[in-house]
């Protein structure tokens, strides 16, 4: 069975592009062992994003480093592509960080690198409405500024992933056209299947593809017509896979223990979470879905060696690609 050669001999490389988490340096960092329980071997982990300022993301970033070094029998701090094999060969979780909206740069170029030397692997512009890098999902579309373009260039030139979720069409099309790496939607959905204006559309994920990027099909409610059935979550794969190709899909799951105060965070930041977008709760796929997903995928036809692509070997093979050695 697939499941068990996958998950119970755990022979496949499982990499989830973000975790959905509140950027709180008061979060409770136990939720990551259920990654280390569920097979996954990478996670890229959210400590900053535009609802927050950026001194709450350099708090975050510094009490997550904290716990993550502090349980060195659990966790690996990725500083290099190297450290992931050393994770995979010590049975560790490799963690590093990503970062939703540019905001956290507090209109600074310096902080890309700043970011980058604590961790940083991946940043997006907007979080859903416009800031001084680009324009968000739920926003006028003003597109790529020249801040933007200037944080790109940076970001190339660091070995930093170019991430397009949660921007506004424009801005991710101009975002990709300006990277000389590939670009990510770290965690987006196709719009085709759930019309909703944070998902993106087939010409956002051809356009990803063209450049070699990868698209994570994530397991949020909003963005799977209000389910987090598996069986959803295995259409977005095989539509955008179909769309893309196989080898540019992959898992940006935006998992995060659900919360009561999440739910209230989303109803109090309507500016955020606009009420006719968003549901008063929140839910997500549990990560005990992943074997069900990967034996969905084959019964629908798709080899096992495009299924191991998506549950982690593309995202791994543009990281090898992309990340790098600053060059001062």
């Amino acid at each position: 069975m697939l499941k068990h050669k996958m998950f119970s001999s755990h022979s496949t490389f499982v990499w989830d592009a973000h975790a959905g988490f509140e950027s709180r340096p008061d979060a409770d960092l136990q939720q990551l062992n259920q990654w280390c329980e569920n097979g996954v071997d990478y996670l890229s982990v959210n400590v900053g994003y535009d609802v927050r300022s950026w001194q709450n993301t350099i708090k975050t970033l510094a009490n997550y480093r904290h716990y993550i070094t502090s349980h060195p029998e659990r966790f690996k701090l990725v500083e290099c592509f190297e450290d992931i094999d050393t994770a995979i060969q010590e049975g560790l979780l490799a963690v590093s960080f990503d970062i939703e909206g540019m905001e956290s740069l507090d209109g600074e170029i310096r902080m890309v690198k700043f970011y980058y030397d604590l961790g940083v692997r991946q940043m997006l512009f907007a979080y859903n409405l416009n800031n001084r890098a680009g324009g968000g999902c739920h926003d006028q579309d003003i597109g790529l500024t020249d801040f933007g373009k200037e944080v790109i260039q940076e970001m190339n030139r660091l070995g930093m992933l170019v991430d397009c979720s949660h921007t506004s069409y424009r801005t991710s099309m101009e975002a990709i056209e300006t990277s000389s790496d590939p670009v990510i939607f770290s965690h987006s959905n196709p719009k085709a299947l759930c019309d909703h204006p944070r998902n993106i559309g087939d010409d956002q994920i051809r356009a990803c593809a063209k450049k070699n990027g990868v698209v994570g099909i994530n397991g949020v409610s909003q963005f799977l017509d209000g389910t987090t059935d598996p069986l959803r979550f295995v259409e977005h794969i095989l539509y955008t896979a179909d769309v893309a190709g196989a080898e540019h899909v992959g898992l940006g799951l935006d998992y995060v223990k659900p919360q009561n105060d999440l739910n209230d965070l989303v109803h109090e930041n309507q500016r955020y979470w606009p009420s006719e977008h968003y549901a008063r709760s929140v839910t997500f796929m549990n990560l005990e879905a992943l074997p069900q997903v990967a034996e969905e995928l084959f019964k629908r036809g798709m080899k096992e060696q495009e299924i191991r692509g998506i549950f982690g070997a593309n995202f791994l093979n543009l990281a090898k690609n992309v990340w790098k050695a600053p060059r001062l």
